[in-house]
């Protein structure tokens, strides 16, 4: 899947929907799922900081509650207001490996539309999750 115009106004509206009280660094999150339905996601910081959901997660949460199953999803684009784009952090890039194909799109921007393309795979190289496990 490429990256479509569109992704940027919907990655920036899912991002004023942050709840970031304490560090004030808002990020959202844009996921496409392969059928076409899109969810929203934003961090949602807590007093006790462990407690706080990235973006990234809180869109991958979002779609598995509404039904959708490990390998449904087709990319995802995540913003931050920063000068350069930023990456999902450890927690987000398993959850990722876990939930997503290792050749998903991951598109990362920033206020100005700056953008770095990856993937689920790239982020973390020589992951494990599930898939890994014989059954």
């Amino acid at each position: 899947m490429t990256f479509q115009k569109h992704y940027f106004n919907e990655v920036r509206e899912a991002q004023k929907r942050a709840h970031a009280p304490y560090s004030n660094f808002k990020v959202g999150a844009y996921l496409v799922t392969k059928d076409g339905q899109s969810f929203y996601g934003a961090n949602v910081e807590n007093a006790a900081y462990p407690m706080t959901i990235c973006a990234e997660r809180s869109s991958l949460v979002a779609a598995i509650g509404q039904g959708y199953q490990a390998g449904d999803f087709a990319a995802i684009t995540i913003t931050v207001d920063a000068d350069q784009p930023s990456s999902p952090c450890g927690a987000c890039r398993q959850v990722m490996k876990e939930l997503c194909d290792d050749d998903m799109p991951v598109y990362m921007t920033n206020q100005t539309g700056e953008m770095i393309e990856s993937t689920v795979g790239e982020l973390l190289p020589l992951g494990f999750s599930g898939k890994d496990l014989n059954n």
